[in-house]
């Protein structure tokens, strides 16, 4: 394994035999199950990837992926079914809540435990004793069984364990999802001294917000499938194709998961699409004439199941030009313009401002806004607007567009356009954050 490489998971497999009773385990736990008695579930399949020593990496996925079971494969807290991991540091890791706890122990026992299980001494524990308490901050309940705390108080614990160890790569598993707003601002600012200090860090989480944030590298899970990895924020876009189930699966993939039928249908939209383009029914928003500046970038990433189309998209200032530079403080509109090609009972507008990491900083719909709540007809053609004061600070901003609906209770993308126009907000005060609040401060002198 390369020196520079703390994780290297290789042609990782692991199958999991699946009873319709208890009797038929037992059975073949005892060699005497009958072929047709289970069925072979495979949470990962054939996955391979490496973490760079000081790589802030996260893995996102879809309930069921194999998230949580490839972290514990690097923990060691599975087995794999084939393939290897090579580790290169010291591990803590943050899995499961009440992973490595004894319910019956107090929170000092419990940290002594714990300690002891990764590798440290008593003597090395008691050193590190006063740090893990302060960071835990849950006063004398640490002397009383942790099966009386609550969530946030056995996470607090766990995850306090976990980072004053001093470990060389983190593993944590969605943990920071419980814990107040305070605590988990505490855990997020351990993740930045860890950087810092140049630890390794891999994480599972839903709050695609942080994996921008934090990340320098995003995994991309599915089924069991490595589908990708790369930047954030190209990652989280494909992630948001899978959840609406219009990301194009390699045929391989698609036979090796057959039984999955979100998978062969978000396949066969792609061939329709990929057939539409070549017939050039499916053509992507023509420049704008008026505007070079406001055009789409033909990189960006667009997909949808061709209900309606975005034709048109734009920016104007509070005095009806069009341009891509707005003056904060300034009302602005953003324009879209969608003709659709087949009856939708109520579809909804939206637009999404991201910063450049991919950070969604503000948006909204026609929904949100109770804007527009009627059925359209194959062939209409609807200008929508947005109108609104610029209050984000200076700086170069994404906009992305969408079109959605329900369709018999299920939410369907009919187009979208991810960060298709780019936006500079001119500003001579910059404040902190994203926004400004447009404070009136007064200061004046005390009065007895």
């Amino acid at each position: 394994m390369d020196k520079d490489i703390a994780i290297e998971v290789k042609n990782l497999t692991k199958i999991y035999k699946l009873y319709d009773k208890p009797m038929d385990r037992l059975k073949d736990s005892l060699g005497l199950a009958k072929k047709g008695k289970f069925k072979e579930h495979k949470a990962l399949n054939n996955v391979s990837l490496s973490v760079k020593k000081g790589e802030t990496v996260g893995i996102i996925g879809t309930n069921g992926s194999g998230k949580s079971t490839i972290l514990k494969i690097i923990t060691g807290v599975l087995s794999p079914t084939e393939g290897e991991v090579n580790v290169d540091g010291h591990i803590s890791a943050l899995l499961e809540l009440g992973a490595g706890f004894n319910m019956e122990y107090n929170g000092i026992d419990n940290i002594y435990l714990n300690g002891m299980m990764i590798g440290f001494s008593e003597e090395e524990i008691e050193k590190r004793m006063d740090a893990i308490l302060e960071f835990a901050d849950i006063g004398d309940y640490v002397y009383q069984p942790v099966k009386t705390y609550s969530s946030g108080m056995f996470v607090r614990l766990a995850f306090a364990v976990a980072i004053n160890i001093d470990p060389e790569i983190l593993i944590v598993d969605e943990a920071l999802s419980v814990g107040d707003v305070f605590f988990q601002a505490k855990c997020y600012h351990k993740f930045e001294e860890f950087k810092k200090k140049g630890k390794t860090i891999l994480f599972v989480s839903h709050d695609l917000s942080s994996i921008s944030k934090y990340c320098d590298r995003a995994v991309l899970l599915n089924q069991g499938v490595l589908l990708g990895e790369g930047t954030p924020k190209k990652m989280i876009d494909i992630y948001k194709q899978v959840l609406v189930g219009q990301y194009p699966l390699p045929s391989s993939d698609v036979e090796n998961l057959l039984d999955d039928e979100s998978i062969r249908e978000a396949a066969a939209t792609a061939d329709k699409r990929a057939d539409a383009k070549i017939k050039g029914d499916d053509k992507k928003p023509k420049e704008d004439s008026k505007d070079q500046e406001s055009v789409s970038d033909v990189e960006a990433l667009e997909y949808g199941d061709g209900a309606a189309v975005i034709t048109e998209y734009y920016i104007t200032d509070n005095k009806d030009v069009r341009t891509n530079s707005i003056i904060k403080g300034t009302d602005f509109t953003v324009h879209m313009r969608v003709k659709f090609n087949r009856n939708v009972s109520a579809p909804i507008f939206a637009m999404t401002f991201k910063n450049v990491m991919g950070i969604e900083i503000t948006g909204t719909n026609s929904m949100v806004e109770k804007a527009f709540l009627e059925p359209v007809k194959a062939g209409d053609v609807k200008d929508i607007t947005f109108t609104q004061n610029m209050s984000l600070q200076g700086g170069d901003y994404l906009l992305s567009f969408g079109v959605t609906g329900f369709e018999q209770n299920d939410f369907t993308v009919y187009h979208r356009l991810y960060d298709v126009l780019s936006v500079s907000v001119v500003s001579d005060k910059n404040t902190v954050g994203y926004y400004d609040m447009n404070s009136i401060c007064k200061v004046s002198d005390a009065k007895d």
